[in-house]
């Protein structure tokens, strides 16, 4: 489940932000299945006598910028006088040699990821290192390649999500930005769990409320100094611990649901507000259809029973504060997708290119 801190940090985010100067305008993204290559100075034929061979080089990342080893690349030249084939390697790279010089146009594939293309002119003698060449994941993979199963292609989704990071910081893993986002496996529940409780941000935040909790003399059965606050923050890592794995894990992958946001981005701001405020008590379910969150209403309730044994006797909570807890979270939730619809995207720097509000 998305980190409750989120919501808070935000709106201070905000608050800083407004008092800068305007953020610079985001320069206008190109096509996604297209890397243009910047045009070659005008010259001379270069299929005329004396012009030398060339080469050209290039990378191939996926959108988070990690190389993509074992991707296909295909070269072809003017009128097909060139067809030549390399697959990149371990570092992402591939080199073509000996390439006569003229216009030229490469195809770029690799499992889980849509096909991309490139072009551009070899001058004579030209030794042409490309702009990294940024494959996205494909949208229905599961239909469009035979033999690429459902699990290699989540797996590349968890990919770039675990690069989410609200302001550069604040680990954002439990968002999909992809419309068609297959689902995941149990294991991968887990993985996306067990990366959010030990990401480094998550004990800054674990220790900060434990601080504030002792100074404000929270659970004064705890005591001060450093074991009291040594307490404190084993408690509060405690419930981030439980909460993610039950609510974010556990459940979902006995009941087969999804714990992650997906985010809509179209439609009319009625309609937006109105899915993420609903998202807070429906999910999808493995099977891609719509159904009563069950997983996080339980894993919230199941949290809250579970810290009643590390808290002290005075402060642990009944049923009945349990239950208006699990109300409280829910409006929580719904106030943090509502900050994902229209907010949290525009401040996180590696969110997914790909934008379902647009064509």
């Amino acid at each position: 489940m998305l980190p409750q801190f989120i919501p808070t940090l935000v709106v201070l985010a905000i608050l800083v932000l407004r008092c800068s100067p305007c953020l610079a305008q985001t320069a206008p993204q190109s096509d996604p299945a297209q890397t243009q290559l910047a045009p070659a100075a005008p010259f001379d034929n270069p299929q005329a006598p004396g012009s030398r061979p060339g080469s050209i080089a290039g990378t191939v990342v996926d959108q988070s910028g990690a190389i993509v080893s074992g991707a296909q690349v295909n070269l072809a030249g003017e009128n097909s006088s060139i067809s030549q084939q390399e697959i990149t390697g371990t570092d992402g790279q591939f080199l073509f040699v000996n390439i006569a010089p003229g216009p030229f146009r490469l195809a770029v594939t690799s499992t889980g990821f849509a096909a991309q293309s490139a072009a551009g002119i070899l001058r004579s003698g030209e030794i042409a290192t490309l702009p990294q060449i940024v494959l996205s994941v494909a949208e229905n993979m599961t239909e469009v390649q035979v033999g690429v199963s459902q699990v290699e292609v989540a797996a590349e989704q968890i990919k770039v999500q675990e690069k989410q990071r609200v302001l550069g910081a604040i680990p954002n893993f439990y968002v999909s930005y992809d419309p068609q986002a297959v689902s995941l496996n149990p294991q991968q529940k887990f993985q996306l769990a067990w990366k959010s409780i030990i990401d480094p941000f998550t004990f800054v935040v674990v220790g900060g409320t434990a601080g504030v909790q002792q100074a404000q003399d929270h659970f004064r059965e705890y005591g001060q100094g450093a074991e009291g606050y040594a307490k404190r923050f084993g408690a509060v890592y405690a419930d981030t611990i439980t909460s993610t794995f039950i609510g974010g894990a556990i459940f979902p992958s006995l009941l087969k649901q999804d714990p992650r946001y997906f985010y809509k981005g179209t439609g009319s701001k009625s309609s937006r507000a109105l899915y993420a405020i609903a998202f807070a008590v429906r999910c999808k379910g493995d099977n891609g259809r719509w159904q009563l969150n069950y997983s996080g209403i339980m894993g919230s309730m199941a949290a809250a029973g579970i810290s009643n044994l590390y808290y002290p006797p005075q402060d642990r909570d009944g049923f009945g504060l349990t239950v208006d807890n699990t109300a409280i979270g829910i409006g929580q939730s719904a106030i943090t997708n509502l900050l994902q619809e229209f907010l949290i995207r525009h401040l996180t720097p590696k969110a997914p290119k790909n934008d379902p509000s647009k064509p």
